[in-house]
């Protein structure tokens, strides 16, 4: 079954009428990005906050790869909530202003997203030729996308943001990961995230040219979630759950990684070590928190470069007021 083919599929079986008071559909990513989610998942924390709500919450989940495919979801009706990187969320917040009204519930982590390589002639953006083929999620709309036509401009000069966008190529992380690693294919690049970009530092024919964390001058968010204002106007209870749970979990990840490794190898049945994982949990730069940090950076830059007609004001122009009193960026 190929990919397109099984996501079809998958929200085919999700498709329907928005979802009732009490249900409530989910669609999430690959990585540890998307942790607090497995943690909320593996641990039923949703059905525990409905209960405080009153209610008896029915969750169904989907995986899908990449923001358009997650926006697409959303819009389609097929999902509730969407969860990916900041520029598909603000992608989706500047279209459906006025109308749908798409904003964030909440952020789910701050990372650092590595552009890695096989290519030893490559040590900076400059370097990469017509030769080479760099994967990520999703081409010219994902975050990670969005991080290397930043790196683009810092490189080559403003405007030059795009220097590298005829080198992308879209794959989940998965899929991305294992051709890099096989160094038979044209891959020869790629941005994914936690814990792949990890993984593939660990051959030696592979090496880092950037952190985002070192493009953006600091850490950032990478993951969010979100969903149309009609779900939270009509499923106030559910959405309160959804959120009490999130945060929960979150909670649960700072204090105990073991519990959170726990979530997430039952989520993701692979051969990824433990020991390896709770290796990346107590990494100071992998952070866990519902606060969001340099939306405005991302979105003045999307916006300068046309990807967004509408320039929020502020980050809280694109999250439900849930999170306003927090210090966000």
């Amino acid at each position: 079954m190929t990919a397109a083919v099984g996501v079809a599929l998958l929200l085919g079986s999700l498709a329907g009428p928005a979802a009732a008071e009490g249900s409530i559909r989910i669609a999430e990513q690959f990585g540890l990005g998307y942790l607090p989610l497995h943690v909320l998942r593996h641990q039923k924390l949703i059905e525990k906050h409905g209960k405080a709500q009153g209610i008896d919450v029915t969750v169904d989940w989907a995986q899908l790869s990449g923001g358009a495919a997650m926006n697409d979801a959303l819009l389609s009706d097929s999902i509730d909530l969407g969860s990916a990187g900041v520029g598909p969320m603000l992608t989706i917040w500047d279209r459906t202003k006025g109308n749908a009204n798409v904003r964030s519930i909440a952020a789910l982590n701050n990372m650092p997203l590595f552009l890695t390589t096989t290519n030893p002639n490559v040590k900076t953006v400059k370097d990469f030729t017509d030769k080479d083929k760099i994967a990520l999620p999703a081409v010219k709309v994902g975050v990670q996308a969005r991080i290397l036509q930043i790196a683009a401009e810092q490189a080559f000069g403003e405007g030059r943001f795009d220097a590298l966008d005829k080198l992308t190529i879209s794959l989940p992380h998965p899929d991305g990961t294992a051709a890099l690693l096989s160094g038979s294919s044209e891959i020869t690049g790629h941005i994914s995230a936690p814990p792949f970009q990890y993984q593939q530092l660990q051959d030696p024919k592979i090496h880092k040219v950037f952190s985002s964390y070192d493009v953006l001058g600091g850490p950032h968010t990478f993951n969010l979630i979100w969903c149309k204002e009609a779900f939270r106007t009509k499923n106030p209870k559910t959405y309160k759950a959804f959120l009490d749970a999130l945060k929960e979990a979150v909670a649960i990840i700072n204090s105990n990684h073991e519990a959170a490794a726990d979530a997430y190898l039952a989520q993701n049945k692979g051969d990824l070590d433990r020991a390896f994982l709770l290796k990346l949990l107590d990494d100071p730069d992998i952070q866990y928190t519902v606060v969001p940090r340099e939306i405005e950076r991302f979105a003045s830059f999307m916006h300068k470069v046309g990807a967004i007609k509408n320039k929020p004001a502020s980050w809280k122009d694109t999250f439900f007021e849930d999170l306003h009193s927090e210090t966000g960026s």
